[in-house]
């Protein structure tokens, strides 16, 4: 595995996030200034109340009340300013966190599809979820440890300064020794934490896979090569785990081994300074020393946790970096021309059309088509002859490579997508609703249909009848993509869904091929009536539901090899005759 570079990048990306919350960033800082300044407040006065017990065979409680008095106040209001500046800490991490889910989701919207279909959906939910708890998780300990450590460093050293400038140097020289060792092992742990992140993403999109595909499975009882295959990344995920932990876990042994060596020299020399100055006219006392040590802990402590922060830092940023990686993917390209496409007539020309989705694979080359208003275009052909494709040109999810697709007469890519997808109705054979009310399904497009306008669509769907016999009717809550009905009953909800939307135009892509036979003659029927009047690509297998199309597209590799209508292309006995005559053979 190649050496990874610490992520710069993501840092300075981190703190541009940070930016909308420094003002309360500041005020944490003082909240933590004050703790520290609290905290290192107190051995001063313990160290003044050992004295008045060391001093002359005799304890002085007089003397001693005030100052433990003191120290019990520092002490509460030392906790209260650590609580606020740790509710602050929260408040600046989870508002940073929001803001990149948030702008990673919008910018999943705005993704074009060339980017998505080829990538795992599991990895990049991944990376929106897991990836960001975890940098939410270091950025947390981050803030909580990382100010702390940085004022209690500069406020022991002065107050060490300030009673013993000497031994004050030892310390100093000494402590940073932690954070080479703690900078030498991160640099190294850095690309393991990634190569986790990686690998976790990768597990994650053949879990969501494995469990979305159960049927197929278990029907091709392929249990033990699922297990196989899980197992293998999760061997792999494993391996990876252990040695970022392995490495990152050598930062803390090796930080207070450090710091126990800067302890025993305080010890060593502050107690050589006891002895030598015993009898002077300033001598330096037990209780001095007493608090010197108690300094020097609280010295090397935030180094050792500082440590500990470099190493969470490090898992954190290699996440940050793969949802960083996600928001800068280029989104779709701008609509250049910026109209707004309405009440759509219906006309469509496709002009010497070539595209492929991998640039060295044809997939189409030079397809003209012109489309009048009204017409019903139904598109025929084997698997993988690019009639899918043909609708993901219409529709801008993917633009051409070359040549024109005008929509009234105008260039698509002129056009606002919004404007031009919301004269389309679609029907996929791919069936998606929500987890929610049907009411709220079927009211997707349109929100403020009425309830009579909704029933109304539901009924020409054929789809009523089985709503109204679930226990809550329009309000029966069904769970992710359908929950527990039937594919049949999904793809009848999501043709009345377009058809309470009335759309100029249509596209129905094997829309009804989960119905059965009867069902699915009344629904051509109300599709029929639908249909009058608007524009209509209909791809389909089932040549029995193209016979009423306008005109009929027989595509082949690509390209356009036959049209007419049923009637016309039977006669010529070409390609489509083939293909009806294997159908009904």
């Amino acid at each position: 595995m190649k050496k990874a570079e610490l992520p710069r990048g993501a840092v300075k990306r981190v703190l541009v996030y940070l930016k909308p919350y420094l003002w309360l960033v500041l005020v944490s800082v003082l909240f933590s200034a004050a703790t520290v300044a609290l905290t290192l407040y107190i051995p001063v006065l313990m160290g003044r109340a050992i004295d008045l017990v060391a001093g002359e065979g005799k304890v002085d409680l007089a003397g001693m009340l005030p100052l433990l008095l003191k120290a019990a106040a520092a002490a509460a209001l030392a906790a209260a300013a650590q609580w606020l500046s740790g509710s602050i800490n929260n408040r600046v991490a989870f508002s940073v966190v929001r803001d990149i889910r948030g702008k990673a989701f919008r910018h999943i919207q705005e993704l074009p599809l060339s980017y998505l279909d080829p990538h795992p959906t599991g990895d990049t939910v991944s990376r929106v979820i897991t990836d960001v708890d975890t940098f939410a998780d270091g950025l947390l300990l981050g803030f909580s440890q990382l100010f702390t450590g940085v004022v209690t460093i500069l406020g022991t050293l002065i107050f060490m300064l300030s009673i013993r400038p000497s031994i004050a140097a030892i310390v100093a020289v000494l402590t940073p020794m932690s954070l080479f060792a703690a900078k030498f092992i991160a640099s190294r742990s850095y690309r393991f934490f990634r190569s986790r992140s990686e690998t976790r993403g990768e597990q994650t999109a053949f879990i969501n896979e494995t469990i979305s595909g159960q049927k197929v499975v278990k029907a091709f009882v392929r249990e033990e090569e699922s297990l196989r295959s899980f197992d293998e990344v999760n061997e792999r995920l494993s391996d990876v785990s252990l040695k970022a932990i392995f490495y990152s876990s050598l930062t803390n042994p090796c930080t207070r081994f450090v710091n126990n060596l800067v302890y025993a020299a305080v010890a060593l020399a502050g107690a050589f300074a006891c002895i030598r100055t015993a009898g002077a006219a300033a001598p330096f006392t037990v209780g001095a020393l007493s608090a010197l040590l108690v300094y020097a802990n609280k010295y090397t402590k935030p180094f050792n946790e500082i440590s500990g922060v470099i190493t969470e830092l490090q898992n954190a940023l290699a996440c940050a970096s793969r949802i960083f990686e996600l928001i800068d993917e280029p989104a779709e390209a701008s609509d250049r021309g910026g109209l707004v496409l309405k009440n759509a007539e219906g006309r469509v020309d496709i002009e010497d059309v070539s595209f492929s989705y991998v640039k060295d694979k044809p997939l189409i080359e030079h397809l003209s088509l012109r489309v009048k208003p009204g017409s019903r275009i139904a598109i025929v052909g084997p698997t993988g002859c690019g009639k899918t494709t043909l609708i993901n040109l219409l529709m801008r999810f993917y633009d051409v490579d070359s040549g024109t697709v005008r929509a009234d007469g105008t260039d698509i890519r002129e056009l606002t997508r919004h404007s031009l997808r919301a004269q389309y109705g679609m029907v996929l054979q791919e069936t998606w609703l929500r987890a929610g009310a049907i009411r709220e399904n079927l009211k997707m497009g349109k929100p403020d249909a009425s309830d009579e306008e909704m029933i109304a669509a539901a009924k020409a769907a054929h789809a009523h009848s089985f709503i109204m016999r679930m226990k809550d009717g329009y309000d029966t809550v069904i769970g992710e993509d359908g929950g527990s009905l039937s594919q049949g009953q999904k793809q009848l909800l999501c043709i009345a869904r377009i058809m309470l939307i009335d759309p100029p135009m249509l596209i129905l892509d094997e829309a009804t091929s989960s119905i059965d036979t009867r069902t699915e003659l009344k629904v051509q029927n109300a599709f029929t009536r639908m249909l009058a009047g608007r524009t209509a690509f209909i791809v389909a297998h089932r040549l029995s539901t193209v016979r009423e199309a306008d005109r009929i597209l027989v595509m082949r590799d690509g390209s356009i090899v036959e049209q007419g209508t049923h009637e016309e292309l039977l006669a010529k006995g070409g390609f489509y005759a083939e293909l009806h005559k294997s159908r009904f053979a």
